[in-house]
């Protein structure tokens, strides 16, 4: 050993020798770069704030991000590839069966805790609440990995199944995902396909300096180190809303602020020389959030400049500041549906809102912040058909629910929601011939959680200047497992053909949610 370098460390990974150079990574680097096990996904790192890269140390869970691989030396590693096969295949059924799995980027981490939990005592709803408070999924809506969590409890998932045809299945997935996606048990232990997993082992890794320029290293640390990366924070700062009300005599008034799209998997992608891009939505498009991602084509002209493979990474903080939003928006409304909607200047925001509400006087000014698109979930349409809704008189209402609404999205879909007097959110969605009842439910409940949070806690706070100040994935305001009331879904039957159908839930969702508040004036309610 030369004077002045470091011993190997040596550890055990999933019962078996490993050996790596001590030169100051990360847990989830070695096992990721340097070993190639790719369950343990990079969501935030190293903020150690998403669970998605959660993995066992001598049998406890910890998040691989800001676990330094010195400190594991001599011990045990286990990731979701070393779990017990029983154990391994218990719990990607029961996700499978269940719908607790969309994109399986945030669900190794996941399983990898509930499973230590499950060691020690039944996986009752409070302790996998409590367990959950350790991680972020932006899909599922929380309540599917519950009941998944119960199908571990009362027996062996496979006997509880429900025999479904993949083929249907990935079909009403990509309808309600935006884009191709697989659905298969393995998929919930990290094996989707995603864009930095398939990564060729002696790719160079390019990062984004703060002044817009790639750099490349032989590994990310030293990638990270040639950048100068600088961990986000959590602001201080308040919420604020960027666009004024119009002025005028209205009937009902809505502000929305910046919101962080808070998909997982930060936009990555590699390429070879001469070669097409990996794309972004390896198993998932972000709902819209990845569609102009700028990593591939950053990825093709490093690739042909170095003369090699290049994996391009964006940090969590480049998702935030460089990802798209929804168009914040303020909008007066008549109650005869005719009114004014102030939106941040997007290309085809006119026409989205438009589509729904004709009577809008669309009013297009510019604003500071970080880009804006109408690729993200339903982005104008939603937010016209919430405002008309608001106007309806609720279908028979009762001490047990306060809030009923109905949306009819462009495409022909029809939801129905309601939030009852003890928070439960009731859903009711018909959206053609349902492929697949599991996977149709799961995204029903996932649109459901998003609604509900980007009404009531969601925001992201941007100065003046437009400089986005919320950087860490635990200040975007998602709710959290614990927060997020039970999701009642009926699929009503349709033999029309399949269409998506959990973007008229996010919308009646977020309806309802603003009838329950008493038509607030300003998104989040909380802010």
């Amino acid at each position: 050993m030369l004077p002045g370098s470091r011993p190997d460390v040596e550890f055990n990974l999933n019962r078996a020798p490993v050996v790596i150079p001590d030169d100051g990574c990360s847990l989830l680097e070695a096992l990721r770069d340097r070993l190639g096990v790719r369950s343990a996904k990079d969501g935030c790192s190293p903020q150690g704030q998403c669970g998605c890269c959660t993995v066992w140390v001598d049998g406890s869970p910890r998040v691989a991000c800001v676990t330094p691989a010195a400190r594991v030396r001599g011990r045990e590693v286990t990731t979701a590839e070393g779990l017990d096969p029983t154990v391994a295949e218990a719990w990607s059924q029961a996700m499978c069966s269940t719908g607790a799995s969309q994109c399986g980027f945030c669900t190794p981490g996941i399983v990898m805790r509930l499973a230590a939990v499950a060691q020690r005592s039944a996986l009752t709803p409070e302790i996998v609440d409590q367990a959950l408070l350790a991680h972020l999924c932006r899909c599922t809506g929380w309540q599917t990995i519950h009941e998944a969590a119960q199908r571990i409890n009362v027996g062996p998932p496979v006997a509880a199944a429900v025999v479904r045809m993949q083929g249907r299945a990935e079909q009403r997935a990509e309808l309600e995902g935006g884009t191709a996606q697989r659905v298969d048990p393995d998929v919930a232990l990290g094996a989707g396909g995603f864009a930095d997993d398939t990564a060729p082992a002696d790719a160079l890794i390019a990062l984004r300096r703060d002044d817009g320029e790639w750099v490349v290293g032989e590994t990310l640390t030293e990638a990270r180190r040639v950048a100068g990366k600088v961990q986000g924070r959590r602001t201080t700062a308040p919420v604020t809303w960027p666009i004024a009300v119009p002025p005028g005599d209205w009937f009902r008034t809505l502000q929305t602020t910046w919101v962080e799209p808070a998909y997982l998997e930060p936009d990555s992608s590699w390429c070879l020389p001469g070669g097409e891009p990996m794309t972004a939505r390896g198993n998932g498009g972000a709902f819209g959030g990845k569609t102009n991602s700028a990593v591939g084509a950053v990825a093709r002209e490093l690739a042909d400049r170095h003369g090699r493979a290049v994996r391009v990474l964006y940090s969590r903080e480049d998702v935030v500041r460089l990802g798209p939003k929804r168009p914040p928006l303020a909008a007066g409304l008549r109650s005869d549906g005719t009114g004014i909607v102030r939106v941040a200047r997007t290309a085809g925001i006119v026409r989205a809102i438009n589509r729904v509400a004709p009577g809008l006087a669309v009013e297009e000014v510019d604003i500071a912040g970080p880009p804006t698109s109408i690729d993200l979930r339903g982005a104008g349409w939603v937010e016209a058909a919430v405002l008309l809704s608001s106007l309806t008189i609720p279908l028979a209402p009762t001490d047990t629910m306060r809030s009923v609404d109905t949306i009819h999205a462009p495409n022909g879909a029809v939801a129905r929601a309601a939030i009852d007097a003890d928070g439960t959110i009731s859903v009711t969605v018909r959206c053609g011939d349902v492929l697949d009842e599991v996977v149709l439910r799961s995204y029903a409940i996932g649109a459901a959680h998003m609604a509900l949070g980007w009404v009531r806690s969601e925001g992201l706070a941007v100065d003046a200047d437009g400089v986005v100040h919320d950087l860490t994935i635990r200040s975007f305001g998602a709710l959290r497992a614990i927060d997020t009331p039970r999701i009642a879904v009926t699929i009503a039957g349709d033999h029309g053909p399949p269409i998506n159908g959990s973007d008229a839930v996010f919308a009646a969702v977020a309806a309802a949610a603003w009838r329950h508040s008493g038509f607030s004036p300003a998104w989040p309610l909380t802010a």
